[in-house]
């Protein structure tokens, strides 16, 4: 089970933020973070030196990146493993099972894809403030 991200609660109007050591608001910062997953969550976990809700998102972009790149490498061997089984079979099994298999395929990045929008949503709607410091 993962960790929830260390949000921080506070009484400040929304419009008061908190910066990052970056010198964005912490929410933004967090939601670049995730624009392209492990490219981007790399560069905010290195720049990033104070806010621990910026380097959580950071963390969990890179995550992200680097299981869809290991599951579209993994896709790729699967398909040609399919595509040379389905050679051998007849022709209406091996369009059935080619079907079947690019089905899972295609769930399987859907559920990658909610998931980063899922992570998009959740940390633009995070309220912070500079209490999220690194001490």
């Amino acid at each position: 089970m993962q960790n929830p991200p260390p949000v921080q609660t506070t009484t400040a109007p929304p419009a008061q933020v908190g910066k990052s050591s970056t010198g964005l608001d912490e929410n933004v910062a967090a939601l670049l973070s995730y624009v392209m997953t492990w490219v981007t969550g790399l560069i905010f976990f290195l720049i990033e030196k104070e806010s621990r809700l910026v380097r959580f998102h950071a963390v969990q972009a890179l995550i992200l990146g680097i299981i869809a790149a290991v599951a579209m490498i993994g896709s790729w061997i699967v398909w040609i493993i399919v595509v040379i089984i389905a050679a051998l079979l007849p022709s209406s099994l091996g369009t059935l099972f080619m079907g079947i298999v690019g089905l899972v395929m295609t769930v399987l990045f859907l559920a990658i894809f909610v998931g980063w929008i899922m992570m998009l949503v959740m940390v633009s709607k995070a309220r912070s403030s500079s209490g999220g410091r690194v001490q």
